[in-house]
């Protein structure tokens, strides 16, 4: 684990220089070299007036593998938001319609991800950008895009 630093969100204050035990950080470039930063220090993320430094970790957890049932159901909630996106846009009108559109949305975006939808080169994903494709026949969707999508994959 090693610190890194928002270039957006840095002041310059430049108290991680004083408390960097081993001189990481430099504030004229604005990198933070990982070679001399120490392992979970974090004295400059914690002396960081703009909480531009932050850890990145330098290994992950391996994924876990879901149940064939759960990512199953997933899908099956999946499907459902997004008809119900479908059946709120073409029947309401107004905030409160959008409003629901929108948590069907973000819901569904869940359970795509979820169920491993966002793997770009996966099959689920593919026949997903085919789904919409069948099921969003409006002007403002972004259907060509979809279809250069599939090409790639």
């Amino acid at each position: 684990m090693h610190a890194a630093r928002n270039l957006a969100l840095c002041t310059k204050d430049c108290i991680c220089l004083f408390v960097c035990p081993t001189g990481a950080t430099n504030t004229e470039t604005g990198q933070i070299d990982f070679e001399k930063c120490l392992d979970g220090c974090r004295l400059c993320v914690d002396a960081c007036p703009s909480g531009a430094l932050y850890l990145v970790y330098d290994n992950y957890a391996d994924k876990i593998v879901k149940d064939e049932k759960v990512t199953a159901m997933l899908e099956e909630l999946l499907e459902s938001k997004v008809n119900q996106e479908v059946v709120v846009k073409g029947l309401f009108e107004g905030s409160l319609a959008k409003a629901m559109a929108h948590s069907n949305r973000v819901l569904a975006e869940d359970c795509a991800r979820e169920a491993a939808y966002m793997l770009p080169q996966s099959k689920a994903t593919k026949a997903f950008l085919a789904s919409l494709l069948e099921s969003y026949k409006s002007e403002k969707f972004p259907s060509e895009a979809i279809k250069e999508l599939l090409e790639i994959l």
